[in-house]
């Protein structure tokens, strides 16, 4: 190793002086590299993002999650003959999602492994004359695990207080902050419309995107208040028991065939599976036997997010792919520029390169002498690139609330491919000053 740097660091020195010489052009000729590097890392921190988003989206819905959502299609009217040839018309009718829906699920498909119900509603809560909107949601205790959510500080609700209906609840982060800042809120009481409700919990913060879907059960939990699901039937409010005056509003907005209420007892069931090949298998038999417990009205629908979001995932995979290839081609252009730049260099040094051999050097020494130019300008500009690259991606991320990860990985090859493409692509040039005649090189 001594002996080769003995015999060709010259040569790289030679190299060297020769960039420092000719300063703006070793700089343009590496401006497709610095671009190339920076295109590269930046559209993959891209693609990164948004799969790391992908992944986080698929932890927040839970793993193996069916959602069951109503649709307002609960009467439907149907037209047929009787065998005397008059017409005749029925009306089927169908409650819409109950908590018997719930137990039949979670008694009958042996592939289930949790359910639970959801019943939203929008009130306002109190305390101190303070006042923020809240979403109170009834659920049980298996919705903190459907959804991976962790409670920070306190318990969940105990059976007792499930079925029974007991005034307690569990609040999101945001609702700490607004109404206890540091005070310990377990065993204080926060009023949630006209009724006082006992806070036995607090949940942990959870970061949430924008493009985040609640329709895949995706949705924050830092401004709700979360009661068990007989609580807020019992204390506030039951859609399955409707008034009179109620009962005029809805017929009068069933025969404008534009309905607005939900008649819906729940507003979501959350199921999940036990293994994930059973997820489409169950999907469908819960549709079936929703069917008929519904009077075979579709009034619902059934959703898979978890296989949703896979295939968003894969769709931007090959997104990523695309994108990672058109960054490579602008490597691939810098290479083809340092390579005419070099070409041109030789032309414009043919009375160097014949000094230099006319004084003793070897081809391969016009050879190490030119490479190491290429591979220097290709290394700098991959250098450059790189930390290009990286302001870009934050950038990106902070101006067009884009989510960017920089990985080791892009950086790596990137930065291979940038000296790779200085070694390639500078050879060429370097094999052709080494060609030329000593004498022909000193007429010049």
């Amino acid at each position: 190793m001594k002996a080769i740097i003995q015999r060709y660091g010259h040569d790289v020195v030679s190299g060297v002086e020769a960039i420092f010489t000719n300063k703006l052009k070793s700089f343009l000729t590496a401006l497709g590299i610095i671009f190339g590097v920076a295109a590269v890392i930046s559209m993959l921190a891209i693609g990164s993002g948004a799969q790391q988003e992908i992944l986080d989206q698929i932890k927040m819905v839970g793993v193996n999650n069916i959602i069951i959502t109503p649709t307002q299609n609960v009467v439907s009217d149907n037209e047929g003959t009787s065998e005397d040839g008059t017409q005749i018309s029925t009306k089927k009718y169908s409650k819409g999602l109950s908590l018997l829906d719930v137990k039949a699920i979670e008694d009958v498909l042996p592939t289930v492994a949790k359910v639970s119900p959801v019943i939203s509603f929008n009130y306002s809560a109190i305390l101190n004359g303070k006042s923020k909107p809240v979403v109170l949601e009834g659920v049980n205790n298996k919705y903190f695990d459907l959804f991976n959510i962790n409670i920070n500080h306190g318990s969940v609700f105990t059976n007792n207080q499930m079925e029974n209906g007991f005034p307690v609840c569990i609040i999101g982060d945001n609702i700490k902050k607004v109404f206890f800042n540091q005070d310990d809120p377990i065993g204080q009481n926060i009023k949630c419309g006209q009724v006082w409700l006992k806070i036995i919990g607090v949940i942990e913060r959870r970061d949430f995107t924008a493009s985040a879907s609640d329709e895949m059960g995706i949705s924050s939990t830092d401004n709700k208040i979360f009661i068990p699901a007989k609580t807020l039937m019992m204390r506030f409010k039951n859609r399955s028991l409707v008034r009179a005056d109620e009962v005029e509003k809805l017929m009068a907005d069933r025969e404008g065939k534009n309905p607005k209420e939900n008649l819906n007892q729940l507003d979501k069931i959350i199921v999940q599976v036990t293994e994930t090949e059973d997820l489409n298998g169950t999907a469908d038999v819960i549709r079936r036997m929703l069917l008929r417990r519904h009077n075979e009205l579709f009034d619902f629908e059934v959703t898979i997010p978890e296989l949703l979001l896979k295939q968003q995932q894969r769709t931007k995979g090959i997104f990523n792919i695309v994108l990672g290839v058109i960054a490579g081609i602008s490597l691939i252009v810098g290479g083809i520029g340092i390579m005419n730049i070099m070409l041109a260099s030789v032309m414009e040094r043919i009375r160097e390169i014949g000094v230099r051999q006319a004084i003793g050097a070897s081809r391969k020494d016009i050879i190490v002498q030119f490479l190491s130019e290429s591979t220097i300008i290709s290394v700098s500009g991959g250098v450059i690139g790189i930390i290009l690259g990286v302001v870009l991606s934050k950038i990106i991320s902070g101006v067009f609330d884009i989510k960017t990860l920089i990985s080791a990985f892009s950086i790596i090859i990137s930065f291979g491919v940038s000296v790779l493409v200085g070694v390639v692509f500078g050879y060429v040039p370097a094999k052709r000053a080494a060609e030329q005649d000593p004498v022909n090189s000193l007429r010049q």
